[in-house]
């Protein structure tokens, strides 16, 4: 009678233990994504203590990651993403790579573009400037030096991700867009994103700065569409500038036609608008770096 209780007992204490180690084993994997056999070493080695054993991975994962980062180097990134995340008053552009476009829809990936656009948008937000626009682009290797939210380097996080994704990745490039009170900040990515989000992700990217006499809930985004597909050389001016006698040739904005209505110019929609660009930038996945962009500002008010 005792032996049977005792069974029993045994039975139920090591259902109840498998219950809640498979608790604790699905909990873990769907806060970190990684596999099954990993997540059940890091709750052995560390008593199913969740926190240690995500750390643990976590730590595994980084080491895995510059070792995967060593082998891949020199492979070739030629998609990925470009990202935009305005703040009020601060802006930023990014654009990073990897080998292959399932890569760049992978939520590994994305979740490193997101981390790095922030980052850019806190470094942005720390400068100080009197200008009414401040521009500053970011190369490489000042990018992966900038600290992430979690103190870590983004270096550090890009071979957490290679060591996730198994591909060569890259943090290409950053511009940094800040406006003074007055002024307005917009941006867009092209595709346009499907769901609203704090990051915008796309294969096209811009930021505008602008004034404007009356509040217009979309202009901004409207010159970023047209910047986006009309890649202007500059905004222009129309006093010290000509129109190319080929409409289609057309490079400085305010004399190209306006994207969402081509019976007008930019120049003329601005007129309408009584609005003042003051700067843009624009990016495109895996452009040419070689030719200057030419940003002056242009004032076309009624």
């Amino acid at each position: 009678m005792i032996s049977h209780k005792i069974l029993r007992y045994v039975h139920i204490n090591n259902f109840l233990w498998q219950s809640s180690n498979k608790a604790l084993l699905a909990k873990l994997r769907k806060k970190t994504g990684y596999t099954f056999s990993n997540c059940k070493k890091a709750l052995e080695l560390h008593e199913n203590d969740l926190q240690k054993a995500e750390t643990w991975l976590k730590e595994q994962a980084q080491a895995l990651g510059w070792s995967q980062a060593a082998k891949v180097q020199g492979r070739t990134t030629s998609q990925g993403l470009i990202a935009v995340v305005v703040d009020n008053n601060h802006g930023a552009l990014v654009e990073i790579n990897c080998e292959t476009d399932f890569v760049a829809r992978n939520k590994y990936f994305q979740n490193l573009t997101e981390t790095v656009a922030n980052a850019v948008l806190k470094y942005s937000a720390s400068i100080n400037s009197d200008e009414p626009v401040t521009r500053i682009p970011l190369d490489s290797e000042t990018l992966k030096a900038l600290p992430a939210s979690d103190g870590k380097s983004l270096a550090d996080h890009s071979a957490l991700t290679i060591g996730s994704v198994g591909e060569n990745l890259g943090i290409r490039r950053a511009l940094c867009l800040s406006v003074q009170s007055g002024i307005f900040l917009s941006g867009c990515t092209h595709p346009a994103p499907t769901t609203p989000h704090s990051v915008f992700f796309g294969r096209y990217g811009a930021l505008v700065a602008y004034k404007i006499a009356s509040k217009h809930k979309t202009l901004g985004i409207q010159l970023c569409q047209h910047i986006i597909g009309m890649n202007p050389d500059k905004v222009g001016n129309p006093e010290n500038d000509q129109p190319n006698p080929v409409s289609d040739d057309e490079t400085t904005m305010i004399f190209q036609e306006f994207l969402l209505d081509p019976s007008v110019s930019v120049q003329q929609f601005l007129v309408g608008a009584q609005a003042e660009i003051l700067d843009y930038a624009r990016f495109e996945m895996g452009e040419s770096l070689e030719r200057p962009q030419k940003l002056d500002s242009v004032e076309i008010c009624g």
